[in-house]
């Protein structure tokens, strides 16, 4: 072989991945073009549902908390929060999702234009369109517009350009505002412990975020440092990142043996689920309310083990009916309920039933019962669309529910979720698929 030659090359002729490959991209660039037609219907339905006022008006929520904001930025239309419900129910989205999903696409039709014409054309994907809007959402609409100039190419900004246009839309735009952001970003801090059930974990382990105070954050590592070097010199030999996790715990424990409130120690409020196999000691399985996820016995007792306090409920039979002679709801009716419904009923809300109004199914003034059995758990805002709107549902059981849009779709929700039921008389006018 001549090592001064270079090796030459043959090109593989093209395979199977090639019509595969292809395959993918005309699906890819279909479905591109279906949510692009999804836009310009929503943008159609938005033109046909505009309110000239705030009240009644759709507006986005943080968290639980409904912001008063309108879904999209100042100089777009407001659109009928009533209205709004059915448009998501019929895109098969949860409340908030599809709220800030239509809010998006408002956004974009009527103070991004430069960026919807972009979309429309294919130039821009829509999901990048949507990220741009929620980027663009607070400005005001001299601000937001300097942004839809400078995005002519929108496909070639990146995101790190994106944020420095905006701040940059900000200061030259709307000054008070970026002073009064510089003044308050201190209230940016936060801890967050989250919830034992993430990525399907059922081993009683937690993910903590935090935000912190520079010192604030240097003195607390400074106290988990020392403590967990603390342990190990007292014999536990687990890796140093656990042994920081368990001195952490141990930080929270020690203060609360403090009475600073005259109720020192930690309070655990359990409710008490027993099987046959809790009996037995076969399989010891709880479940903790907050979640409704699995927990081992020995989770159960160890978390119980550092408590000063423990409070023990019983079961609460589900299928028990307690009315009472008047119009408020007691709290053992709501605990009831909260068991029972675990969510909002409403289609395909997922809002914790401990956080719902309970809604009297039959009126109550209409002889409807204070009784579980006449009691759902509603969200605020969609206790307020059955009661103020056409949207309407009956009870097939306890926890399942039919509801009808005020155009007459429906959607059966129950413990496995919202399903659209389909008729031959739909409203779309198609012919549908029987129900499942």
């Amino acid at each position: 072989m001549d090592l001064g030659t270079a090796p030459r090359t043959t090109a593989r002729p093209a395979g199977r991945s090639a019509g595969v490959l292809s395959a993918i991209r005309a699906e890819v660039e279909g479905r591109q073009a279906s949510q692009i037609r999804e836009w310009e219907a929503i943008v159609t339905w938005a033109s046909e549902h505009v309110v000239t006022t705030p009240e009644g008006a759709a507006t986005i929520t943080d968290g639980y908390l409904d912001t008063g904001v309108p879904i999209a930025g100042d100089g777009a239309p407001l659109v009928s929060e009533f209205a709004l419900m059915e448009l998501v129910a019929v895109l098969g989205r949860s409340p908030d999702g599809g709220r800030a999903y239509v809010g998006r696409v408002i956004e974009c039709a009527w103070r991004l234009p430069q960026v919807y014409a972009a979309v429309v054309a294919g130039r821009l994907t829509p999901w990048r369109a949507e990220r741009i809007a929620d980027l663009t959402h607070a400005l005001n609409a001299d601000a937001a517009g300097f942004v839809d100039r400078q995005l002519v190419h929108a496909s070639g900004v990146g995101w790190a350009q994106l944020d420095r246009l905006i701040a940059e839309a900000i200061l030259r735009f709307d000054p008070e505002r970026a002073e009064a952001e510089r003044a308050t970003a201190a209230d940016q801090r936060y801890v967050e412990v989250g919830d034992p059930d993430t990525h399907g974990n059922t081993n009683g382990i937690v993910h903590l975020d935090a935000v912190l105070d520079a010192a604030d954050g240097h003195d607390l590592d400074e106290a988990i440092t020392r403590r967990a070097h603390l342990l190990g010199d007292l014999g536990n030999d687990a890796p140093l990142d656990v042994r920081r996790s368990v001195a952490l715990g141990e930080l929270a424990r020690a203060d609360l043996t403090l009475d600073l409130e005259g109720s020192p120690g930690r309070k655990a409020i359990v409710n008490v689920h027993i099987t046959d196999t809790t009996l037995t000691g076969v399989n010891p399985v709880g479940r903790w309310e907050d979640t409704q996820r699995p927990i081992s016995s020995e989770q159960i007792r160890e978390w119980l083990g550092t408590a000063s306090t423990v409070i023990v409920r019983p079961v609460i039979d589900l299928a028990d009916h307690i009315p009472i002679d008047s119009y408020e709801i007691p709290d053992r009716h709501r605990v009831h309920i909260a068991l029972r419904d675990h969510t909002c009923r409403f289609p395909h809300c997922t809002r914790p039933a401990t956080r719902c109004d309970l809604d009297h199914a039959r009126p109550y003034g209409e002889g409807g019962p204070t009784c579980p059995c006449n009691e759902v758990a509603l969200c605020r805002r969609h206790h307020r669309a059955k009661t103020h709107s056409a949207w309407s549902y009956d009870i097939v059981m306890p926890s399942s529910y039919i509801w009808t849009s005020p155009n007459g779709f429906t959607f059966r929700v129950d413990h496995r979720g919202t399903h659209p039921i389909h008729h031959a008389t739909d409203p779309a006018g198609d012919p549908a698929p029987p129900d499942e």
